[in-house]
């Protein structure tokens, strides 16, 4: 009798701490099946005993990058409280060093387990050419987002019927940037042509600015490079060069390469010492009237505080006029992924309607989703949705769309030695052999 009365009483026992474990103060909000809050619902539970986490590789260590990266981050952790977001961006270069850093990862078969890509060859002939991205239909079948991304983006994303990122954003790498009062005080206007890109520096010059057109670092060089060809050439021609219809060592291509001689007598000769911000930063301070970048250059000027119209104004690089020389920054997902249900979590927010939204009015670009919400967004990056909806799609080379890594290596080297010798011939013969060399 004694034994079973023990026996009762310690049940009673393990029941009373069960309830008590059950009724822990410790609230939790509940996510919808979607991934998103539910602010009306709380229940209580206790704490998990691990936290996942997400390793997530960029190039946004500064200026509005970063500032649009934290964005999107506060909707991961309000979509995902219990997943760690590990931040691991590498500065420099446009992403020159964080790749670099990155292929020594890979190399070593330690990958984070989500990095930022640029759509197109970048991404294809790289990382989709190495094996070391996974598919991601699943993911667009489950989100619905063929339904909402550019048609134009889903070929340059894609491989043998499978799709391989996830697009957070459309930019312009063909802006001109330009200070409206040193415009104005010289009585010239923006130019709209190469010939009157000439003239008016050559003005701005005989006033006294040594240097009318700000550049920075050799990247921009690049970014330079490609915009003064696609002026020189037209569309035609540039893609002409990718696609195997135009021949590196034609007339049109000399043609380009003078044109783009031309226009480095303009820059300032600390260049090579100089980030884009501070490229940038010549023409907001009226030290140099212009700057050709992309539209990442405008959130760098919003977070200063700097005001369109009035700090700053903006055209399509001379030349240009209706053509869109796109990039698309994008996440991938690496295969073997060390926590892959994270990096799920954080594409999910990469190509969700809340994250683009969060993140693209502070980066200064334009999302890739077409059912943005547009009282987000300013007045410039407003003109680049409706360009893009309405301008000739062209891509980039210095941002991964139209070249693989190799290939913008071996022309990365070739601008390099034009710097320091200014020979027009051997630059173009440098130029035909990578192209060769690509295959």
């Amino acid at each position: 009798m004694m034994r079973k009365t023990l026996r009762i009483f310690g049940l009673v026992l393990v029941l009373a701490l069960v309830a008590a474990a059950c009724s822990s103060s410790s609230e939790e909000t509940t996510t919808t099946a979607a991934g998103g809050i539910d602010e009306s619902t709380t229940t209580t539970a206790a704490p998990a005993a691990m936290t996942d986490e997400v390793e997530v590789f960029s190039w946004w260590t500064g200026g509005g990058e970063a500032a649009g990266l934290d964005a999107m981050i506060v909707v991961f952790n309000k979509m995902y409280p219990n997943i760690e977001f590990v931040n691991s961006a590498v500065a420099g270069g446009a992403g020159t060093n964080a790749r670099a850093v990155l292929a020594s990862r890979l190399q070593a078969n330690d990958p984070p387990d989500s990095w930022q890509g640029h759509a197109g060859q970048e991404l294809i002939g790289t990382y989709v050419a190495a094996d070391q991205i996974e598919p991601l239909n699943f993911l667009y079948d489950e989100q619905g987002w063929l339904e909402v991304m550019p048609e134009t983006l889903i070929p340059l994303i894609s491989k043998d019927g499978n799709i391989y990122s996830v697009p957070v954003n459309i930019h312009r790498s063909n802006v001109l940037w330009a200070n409206p009062t040193v415009l104005a005080d010289a009585g010239v206007e923006i130019p709209t042509t190469l010939d009157e890109f000439f003239t008016v520096m050559d003005t701005l010059k005989a006033g006294g600015m040594e240097a009318p057109l700000a550049m920075g670092e050799q990247w921009t060089t690049m970014h330079l490079f490609e915009s003064i060809m696609l002026a020189s050439m037209g569309p035609d021609g540039w893609q002409g060069l990718w696609d195997g219809t135009v021949a590196w060592d034609s007339p049109e291509v000399t043609k380009g390469l003078e044109d783009f001689a031309k226009v480095l007598t303009y820059t300032n000769s600390d260049a090579s010492a100089l980030a884009w911000q501070d490229a940038g930063q010549l023409v907001l301070d009226g030290s140099a009237a212009f700057n050709i970048m992309g539209d990442w250059q405008e959130g760098f000027f919003r977070e200063l505080g700097k005001a369109p119209q009035t700090d700053y104004v903006w055209a399509a690089t001379p030349g240009t006029d209706g053509n869109f020389m796109f990039l698309s920054d994008s996440f991938v997902l690496a295969k073997n992924a060390p926590h892959r249900d994270g990096a799920i979590a954080w594409l999910t927010t990469a190509g969700s309607l809340e994250g683009q939204d969060a993140f693209n009015p502070v980066k200064g670009s334009i999302p890739a989703r077409s059912d943005a919400d547009r009282s987000l967004y300013g007045e410039y990056l407003l003109s680049a949705m409706d360009d893009w909806a309405s301008n000739r799609v062209v891509g980039s080379l210095t941002h991964g769309v139209v070249a693989n890594d190799s290939w913008k290596s071996e022309i990365d080297t070739a601008i390099g030695l034009f710097l320091i010798d200014g020979d027009v011939a051997g630059f173009q013969a440098a130029l035909v052999a990578a192209a060769e060399e690509s295959g």
